[in-house]
């Protein structure tokens, strides 16, 4: 979705009832203005588009806007994917998830993918782990996959200055799932979980954040989001995960990669 599709004035009268008019105000001003930007970029300002895009959806999304959001998303992912600009992409799926969209638990196994595949920002990557977890039943052992994954990528990738508060951070989320799942309290009813769950071995444990993807992207992919996939040269849906432990916060993709 190019800016041209995007009517100002009919999302000016739909904004999203549920915020202040000072809220709605300030939202249409930031919409104009990323319009107005997007309209003067350069064709070849590729990255820069769709990260404008993305500011627009995000908008969107917010004034409940979500078919536009979606689409305009879309477009941002599909420049990202062929920019393979892999933090990007992500964070269009991030976007395209938010969306609501019939295909958005698609969208965000898609996402988890990439982030996982890709030297992306463990923030970025842990964020898109929780959304899984919040798709996921409290008993899924599916959510105690995808969180201490997350400790995983933050170990892996944490820049040294922030390792220690992402790490802080993960360690809470494991905590929330273990508790929701077996009603864990204590530390050593944690370590009993954790064996119990085999979530100590990445050599175990990553194999089966694979399945969790493929459950979410593997069996209904959509098809705008193959097709991007198939025109990147990607395969969408993963067959495992490696074991790769070796942590490096600046190293090269194919030393990052996890999947």
């Amino acid at each position: 979705m190019t800016e041209q599709f995007i009517n100002v004035g009919s999302l000016i009268k739909d904004a999203n009832d549920g915020l202040t008019a000072e809220e709605q105000i300030g939202l249409k001003m930031q919409l104009s203005e990323k319009i107005q930007q997007l309209s003067t970029l350069a064709d070849s300002a590729h990255l820069q588009r769709a990260r404008l895009q993305m500011d627009i959806a995000e908008i969107l999304n917010a004034l409940e806007r979500k078919k536009e959001a979606w689409e305009i998303a879309l477009e941002a992912f599909a420049i990202s994917m062929q920019q393979e600009s892999w933090q990007d992409a992500v964070e269009a799926c991030n976007v395209l998830y938010q969306a609501g969209h019939a295909d958005s638990i698609a969208v965000l196994g898609m996402g988890i993918w990439l982030a996982i595949t890709f030297p992306v920002d463990p923030e970025l990557t842990v964020a898109m782990l929780v959304h899984a977890i919040d798709e996921m039943p409290d008993d899924s052992d599916g959510a105690a996959v995808a969180a201490i994954t997350g400790r995983y990528v933050v170990d892996l990738r944490a820049e040294v200055d922030k390792h220690e508060s992402q790490g802080f951070l993960v360690d809470n989320l494991i905590a929330m799932v273990a508790k929701r799942h077996s009603q864990v309290q204590d530390q050593n009813a944690m370590n009993l979980w954790l064996d119990r769950l085999e979530l100590r071995d990445p050599q175990v444990f990553l194999p089966r954040m694979a399945l969790v993807v493929q459950m979410l992207s593997g069996l209904r992919t959509p098809r705008t989001v193959m097709q991007v996939c198939v025109a990147s040269r990607m395969t969408p849906a993963p067959r495992g995960l490696s074991s790769s432990t070796s942590r490096s916060a600046n190293s090269s993709s194919a030393e990052s990669r996890l999947l």
